[in-house]
């Protein structure tokens, strides 16, 4: 398997800095993050020094993990490392000819990166809390939800409307509603593809809707979630969608008779997932480190994030 690092630069106003593919290369014309492969005996972190270095004449005095993405180039499969970098040495300057820009994650177009970097993409923008809305809230309790949804979304959280006992144009009323108070929300309706079109929210796909799309159902601009439960639905969701839930994690009160991945069998199959995966079922906020120490973008839930919902 061919190694690759790469880095997401990011300045002190929040951009991160791209780098176009020069002619004569694969991709010619894509943009993607500064980076390359692995010497033999080398390390992730030192392969990272030296790339950034070469291509760039600055040394990193700092590097996160961001993901780790698997990808078959050709016929060729590869593993792409990547890693935030907030701070370093020296002024970026193109040493390899390349053009670079830099822009805020928000408005890089995925269209125009090369498709292994689209994942890094999706794994910087997004948020490490999922956060998605109670099943069981009433109708005639929709005014204060939208107020506490208005509340996790401000908080920094992705959130996922999922009522299932509401009538479609009620959960289309406070979705859009939403939309109105929050322009830029990290907003998505559960498997309405239709309202999310209309709406131009995201939307989080169904496993049975996973398994019968060919194709990107939403523009690029926005955001495209699946609920998987194990690591072939994930293959299918890095074709089809932006990131994933795998569940359950955890033993849940809401189906106690389901067997939980559990930690170990959840970082495997996140770790050949190529899409930021969010880790669900019997978890708390503030379980978000150990899920990130697990290879998980972050976690998602629904009780434990709306204690007054």
């Amino acid at each position: 398997m061919l190694q690759v690092v790469a880095a997401a630069l990011l300045d002190a106003d929040g951009r991160v800095l791209l780098a176009q593919r020069p002619p004569g290369k694969a991709l010619a014309g894509a943009w993607e993050f500064p980076g390359g492969k692995l010497e033999p005996g080398e390390t992730p972190l030192a392969a990272l020094a030296r790339e950034l270095d070469e291509e760039l004449g600055i040394v990193p005095l700092d590097a996160e993990p961001l993901i780790r993405v698997p990808w078959l180039a050709g016929r060729r499969p590869l593993r792409l490392d990547a890693w935030q970098v907030r701070r370093w040495r020296g002024e970026p300057v193109a040493r390899e000819g390349q053009a670079l820009r830099w822009q805020p994650p928000a408005a890089v177009d995925p269209a125009e990166l090369a498709p292994a970097d689209r994942p890094l993409l999706h794994a910087l923008r997004l948020p490490a809390h999922y956060a998605i809305t109670p099943p069981d809230v009433p109708l005639d309790q929709a005014e204060r939800l939208a107020a506490r949804i208005l509340a996790v979304l401000d908080a920094g959280s992705l959130v996922l409307l999922r009522l299932p006992r509401w009538p479609t144009a009620a959960v289309r009323a406070l979705a859009a509603r939403v939309r109105c108070t929050r322009p830029q929300a990290a907003l998505l309706l559960h498997s309405d593809l239709e309202g999310a079109r209309d709406l131009g929210l995201g939307v989080h796909l169904t496993a049975a809707q996973l398994r019968s799309l060919d194709s990107r159902p939403l523009p690029w601009q926005r955001l495209v979630g699946a609920s998987c439960h194990d690591a072939h639905e994930l293959a299918r969701a890095a074709a089809i969608a932006d990131f994933a839930t795998l569940s359950p994690v955890a033993p849940t009160a809401s189906h106690p008779g389901q067997r939980p991945l559990g930690w170990q069998r959840f970082a495997a199959a996140a770790e050949a997932a190529a899409l930021p995966v969010y880790a669900l079922g019997g978890l708390q906020p503030t379980d978000t480190h150990l899920a990130r120490r697990h290879g998980a973008q972050g976690v998602a839930g629904i009780r434990a994030f709306w204690p007054d919902a």
